[in-house]
């Protein structure tokens, strides 16, 4: 299948070396799947959250934003099926001892094959899976000859279930705590605040609940970067409609989603709508969107017709009516609902991969490179760069003055070491958008040099002009 390790690896190491995302407690060796964001990339990372934010709750009138609790009283869990049914089939290997997620051990083999044989490897495990064909699953991976990257062996046990929830205990003692869960959604403080938001807010069927914020899953083979991580963060939006009307809103949030994903300039064949084999038990219909990471095309978002379920669960457990009364047509019901839910950490992932570039700007018999992030300008940690030519003859108290006019608008970086090429070039690695030079004849004209990132030309405008240059392209 087609993949490119090289390019993954290089922006993992790319990450590292410019702040954007190191390892968790790197000091003590790390934790498995867990990172820090670092200087830029908490930049990027809230200025993609801020994007969906305000695309959700500022661009529609009927979509407001909550902030819930992640811990939840524990019947929460039993009513949203988590406790029952939030598992994973699982298998160890014997020789090694070492626990596989099966779906993860099968697409990791696939990845090596030829893409036809790959794809025919992922529709059995698919139909398996779809079926709950365990015997079927673990006869697939011998039958593949797939081992275990520790022992090199296919000596494998039965495949099993295994919860992905993390338990903790609530109480002053020991003997007197109580088991609750850390979250692994945010969709049910969505749930559970449904009547709070609906009658506070006065609104009226259809209309949306947006959440951004924290979810937790004890995945036994988190991989790939922070691609699949046991502490993540979610952005995710419940769509209250009336019953009956679900296909139509179901295809409709489809669409303005992936415009959504589109409006970062990517192009649309990046992109693919993936509908699930096995639907949950609560759903009516569901599909992800795709994006072809370096990895390979991987889940970026999920789009789920979730009917009545949740609604009608949290009423049955908790004995409080959760219905709403439609004037439209008179009548109270439990409304339906169309989730869109989207991972923050890999929609950075996505970012990072789309911009990450390694060019070659040899010219003249001088060879020359250079590595960019061209991230779109609204997006970018550091929108303008500042850099007086040198640090005497009044060119740093101009550069300030500059910087002084722009931060309040938007992040400014401020550098007067090494020379301008060398600037250009950390910048360029960071994925700054636009790069200022102060210079003498600013002092003569007020004009300044303006770099673009991208195509890397220079030219001479009014330092006047340049806050209002930067501000157009982010908008």
């Amino acid at each position: 299948m087609a993949t490119d390790q090289n390019k993954f690896q290089a922006i993992i190491s790319h990450c590292k070396e410019y702040g954007f995302i190191f390892q968790s407690s790197e000091i003590y060796d790390g934790l498995s799947a867990v990172y820090d964001y670092g200087q830029y990339g908490s930049e990027l990372k809230r200025n993609i959250r801020e994007y969906w934010w305000k695309s959700m709750t500022q661009m529609h009138e009927n979509i407001v934003g909550i902030d819930a609790a992640i811990f939840m009283h524990p019947t929460t869990w039993k009513a949203s099926g988590h406790v029952d049914n939030f598992s994973d089939p699982m298998i160890d290997n014997k020789d090694s001892k070492k626990r596989y997620r099966v779906d993860h051990l099968i697409e990791a083999h696939a990845e090596k094959l030829e893409k036809a044989a790959g794809d025919a490897l992922l529709e059995k495990m698919d139909n398996l899976i779809k079926n709950d064909d365990f015997p079927g699953l673990r006869d697939l991976i011998i039958e593949n000859n797939i081992k275990c990257a520790v022992s090199g062996t296919t000596n494998w046990t039965d495949v099993r279930q295994f919860n992905l929830m993390f338990s903790t205990q609530v109480g002053s003692v020991a003997e007197d705590a109580s088991e609750i869960y850390l979250r692994p959604e945010t969709a049910q403080g969505i749930f559970v605040n449904f009547l709070n938001v609906q009658k506070t807010g006065r609104m009226k069927i259809p209309f949306g609940i947006a959440q951004v914020g924290k979810a937790f899953r004890n995945e036994i083979v988190a991989r790939q970067f922070v691609f699949r991580m046991r502490e993540f963060e979610q952005m995710e939006m419940q769509f209250f409609i009336r019953p009956g009307t679900q296909q139509e809103w179901y295809e409709y949030w489809k669409n303005e989603r992936m415009k959504w994903h589109l409006g970062l300039g990517i192009s649309q064949d990046k992109y693919r709508f993936h509908d699930h084999v096995k639907l949950a038990f609560y759903a009516d219909a569901a599909c992800d969107i795709e994006y072809d990471f370096p990895i390979g095309f991987k889940e970026v978002e999920g789009i789920h017709s979730r009917t009545d379920h949740d609604l009608g669960s949290h009423q049955k457990f908790s004995g409080k009516k959760m219905q709403y009364f439609d004037p439209e047509i008179n009548q109270n019901y439990v409304p339906y609902v169309i989730e869109t839910s989207i991972g923050l950490d890999r929609t950075v992932l996505l970012v990072l991969s789309e911009a990450y570039k390694e060019e070659d700007l040899s010219k003249d018999g001088k060879e020359d490179s250079r590595v960019v992030l061209s991230f779109p300008p609204k997006l970018a940690p550091i929108k303008l760069a500042i850099f007086p030519l040198t640090k005497k003859d009044g060119l740093p108290e101009l550069a300030r003055e500059l910087m002084a006019d722009c931060k309040q608008d938007f992040y400014c970086f401020y550098e007067e070491k090494d020379a301008i090429g060398k600037r250009y070039r950390r910048q360029d690695a960071i994925g700054t958008p636009f790069c200022v030079t102060i210079d003498h004849q600013t002092k003569e004209d007020g004009t300044v040099t303006i770099r673009h990132r991208d195509s890397m030309e220079q030219e001479r405008i009014p330092m006047s002009q340049v806050k209002e240059l930067v501000q157009k392209a982010i908008r």
